[in-house]
């Protein structure tokens, strides 16, 4: 992080500002509604100007600063864009212990100007460290999307209740339980669609049942979230995803997990891993259930963060059956499985009106290692099979194909570190797949795709983001395309 993001409090504070033109106009408008004191030094003031001229805090100087002008100031601004005012502005500033920031050079910045998307009381500030400003204003224009202008009002409403909340909730962490309850639940959603009335007497309400914990009186358990992180790409979350990771006050988390994601989590939450690696478990399924609702009994919110999808492969169902036995809260939350993201990535669509109308997906992870599958479900015509967990049973899994009448050219995928950076893709047949991923080191967590569907990868890959591509097709495999 270059700059300490900060806000500034420069109500009744003078600015200074040298410069007429439009981005002398802006830092003029910013500081007048932070309800700071602005002189402008310039001879002749642009139209930009025009509307702000009225304003009693502006005070206008028809010439430009001199050392004396810098007495009593906490902010210049310069935005002459002439070198020499510009570097008389820096050097007099510094000179005094000013903060200054001199637009468009980088030297003269003590600060960044960042893009603001205003829901007063609530502000949303974003900046490229200078390097990059225009995705800054990309990113402040998408922000602005995703944030009605009712939130700031929602803002404003719940901070004439700040201090009651505080009187009745010492704790500042059971405090905020509080109010994420809050604004989560029915006073929010009663407020955003404009029943400022019974929100605020839903409000009360909740405060007057709340204990000293931050929880309702009538209960105290915690709450358990079972999110799917997906197959590893961050930007494949769902909102409501994002928004549990930064709820909870303990993680639970799996090694398929990727580190983007688990940098999305609140960052004062509590982690624990509990991953899960061929014959070396870090901590067994009933442990990890067992410890998801001995958690939650202690009053905690448990973020459960699993790759992938909870109820696919995922064993969700055997943790909320054990929360079930203690009448423990729970929310799923569906996640993108791996073999959907694999399969996008690598260009590979799981299903075509002219190569496949079904698809199975199964796991090869068998007791013991040996596969106990429906060979005649999976071996039907036009049928795409995908498979978690095979990586280390791939060569058993092939000759098992091919033993039950499965045709050995039949195209074969295997999707490694699916939509991640690291991303590789291995292309054979169902007889020479082991092989190619031998040679290609494939060591990660992978997907196996068999069908015809894998036929279509060398003319839909290039639309995909992945970062590696190995095309280790056998001759005959290449003949079959």
């Amino acid at each position: 992080m270059d700059f300490l993001p900060v806000f500034l409090n420069i109500q009744g504070k003078t600015v200074l500002v040298d410069g007429g033109g439009t981005v002398a106009a802006r830092r003029v408008e910013s500081a007048l509604k932070a309800g700071a004191n602005v002189i402008v030094f310039d001879p002749r003031l642009g139209e930009e100007f025009s509307p702000l001229l009225g304003h009693a805090n502006l005070t206008h100087q028809k010439r430009l600063p001199q050392e004396s002008d810098f007495e009593g100031i906490i902010i210049a601004y310069g935005a002459s864009e002439e070198a020499a005012r510009d570097k008389f502005l820096a050097q007099t500033a510094r000179e005094k212990n000013i903060l200054v920031n001199v637009a468009d050079v980088f030297e003269y910045c003590d600060f960044i100007t960042p893009s603001v998307v205003d829901r007063s009381p609530l502000v949303v500030a974003i900046s490229s460290s200078g390097t990059a400003p225009v995705i800054a204003r990309i990113m402040r224009a998408r922000i602005e999307s995703l944030i009605p202008a009712t939130y700031g009002r929602l803002a404003e409403f719940l901070g004439g209740f700040r201090q009651a909340v505080a009187n009745k909730i010492s704790s500042s962490a059971n405090r905020r339980h509080f109010w994420e309850r809050v604004i989560d639940g029915p006073v929010g959603d009663l407020f955003l669609a404009g029943d400022q009335k019974n929100a605020e007497q839903r409000l009360i309400s909740s405060l007057d049942t709340a204990s000293d914990n931050g929880q309702d009186s009538k209960a105290s358990t915690g709450e358990v979230y079972l999110v799917g992180a997906g197959p590893g790409d961050p930007d494949l979350l769902t909102f409501r995803a994002l928004r549990l990771m930064q709820r909870a006050d303990v993680v639970l988390y799996d090694r398929l997990v990727s580190n983007d994601i688990l940098t999305l989590v609140r960052r004062d939450a509590e982690r624990i891993n509990v991953g899960k690696r061929p014959k070396n478990h870090t901590m067994d399924q009933g442990d990890i259930s067992q410890l998801l609702a001995d958690l939650a009994l202690q009053g905690k919110r448990v973020l459960r963060l699993k790759g992938g999808d909870p109820f696919v492969f995922g064993r969700g169902g055997e943790e909320i059956e054990k929360l079930g036995q203690h009448n423990i809260p729970f929310q799923v939350v569906p996640g993108i499985t791996a073999s959907i993201g694999a399969a996008s990535y690598a260009g590979i669509p799981l299903t075509h009106r002219d190569h496949a109308q079904s698809c199975v997906f199964i796991t090869a992870h068998g007791k013991d290692g040996i596969l106990d599958l429906d060979w005649e479900t999976l071996l039907r015509p036009s049928q795409t099979v995908a498979i978690y967990m095979g990586l280390s049973n791939l060569e058993q899994l092939a000759k098992e194909f091919v033993a039950h009448g499965a045709d050995p050219d039949v195209p074969a995928a295997l999707v490694e570190n699916a939509t991640c950076a690291s991303q590789q893709v291995v292309i054979g047949t169902v007889k020479t797949l082991y092989d190619e991923a031998t040679k290609a080191n494939v060591t990660g967590p992978s997907i196996i795709i068999i069908g015809d569907v894998v036929k279509l990868h060398p003319q839909l890959k290039w639309i995909t983001p992945t970062q590696k591509d190995t095309h280790a097709m056998s001759l005959q495999a290449q003949k079959r395309l």
